[in-house]
Parts: structure tokens; C-alpha cells; sequence
């Protein structure tokens, strides 16, 4: 238990402080996780966002009305069920995404370089590997289990 205590708190720390030192241009995580998601899979109902987001559908409009508004994403009907709306990323979407993750990443090779002697990134690197693996695990334990 020691070893999951301390590994959700560092990846909890890291993912804090990597958000913090993130610019401020207006887009909160949950409006780059939208992003990110629509980016990623494709276009999205409100409903199934708000489930990938694991919050109430009424507490998404406001922020899709933003991310609209910044013509960052696009709705249309579906045509398939005229009563439903589907999301979709834009163009300008896709770029700042893009960009944005591009930085971060640029950002935390510069901290890793820095911070640490060659050793202790192939170190990390085996983690990397580990998580990854663990995260595999833990999704198909979530998915037999529900």
C-alpha cells in the first residue's frame, strides 16, 4: 500500500505542478480534456463527454459554449437522431491542442534534463513502462468488473 500511496501522490504532484506552470490562455484542464477527447475519438455526443469527464451534463454546457465561442469546437445534429447534437474539434482545435501539449511536453524534457543525471532518466524511463503497464491492467480490471 506504501508504494500506491506514494505513486498516486507523485503523479498526482507532478500533474499539478505541470498544470500550474501551464499558460494561462483561458482553457482549463476540463476544456483541454474535451478537446483532447474529441481530438482523439472523434466526434462525441454532450451526454458521453460529460461521462468522460465524469460530471453532470448541465455542467458542461457553459464550458462547450466556450470552447464554441473560441471556434475551437463545432456542433451539428446528427442525422441519424435530429433531437441530438454531436461535437466536434475544429481546425483551430486541433492546433491549439497540438501546440499546447507540444509545450508541455517541451517544458518537462527541459525539467527531466535538468533535474536529473542520465541514470535516473533511464530510471524513469523503466517507471514510464511500468505505469503504462499498470494503467493496462487497471483498465481491463475496470472493464471485467463493470
Amino acid at each position: 500500500m506504501d508504494t500506491a500511496n506514494q505513486l498516486h501522490r507523485s503523479a498526482l504532484r507532478l500533474l499539478r505542478r505541470m498544470q500550474a506552470a501551464r499558460p494561462t490562455d483561458g482553457l482549463s484542464s476540463s476544456k483541454l480534456s474535451v478537446l483532447g477527447r474529441l481530438h482523439r475519438e472523434g466526434t462525441a455526443t454532450p451526454t458521453a463527454l460529460a461521462a468522460y469527464l465524469r460530471i453532470q451534463p448541465q455542467s458542461l454546457t457553459r464550458l462547450l459554449a466556450d470552447l464554441q465561442h473560441r471556434n475551437l469546437i463545432t456542433r451539428r445534429r446528427d442525422e441519424a437522431d435530429r433531437r441530438q447534437r454531436l461535437l466536434e474539434i475544429s481546425a483551430a482545435g486541433s492546433k491549439l491542442l497540438v501546440e499546447a501539449v507540444r509545450d508541455q511536453r517541451t517544458e518537462l524534457a527541459r525539467t527531466i534534463a535538468s533535474a536529473l543525471t542520465p541514470a535516473e532518466q533511464d530510471l524513469l524511463r523503466i517507471a514510464c513502462g511500468l505505469m503504462d503497464r499498470l494503467a493496462t491492467v487497471a483498465g481491463a480490471q475496470a472493464t471485467a468488473s463493470g
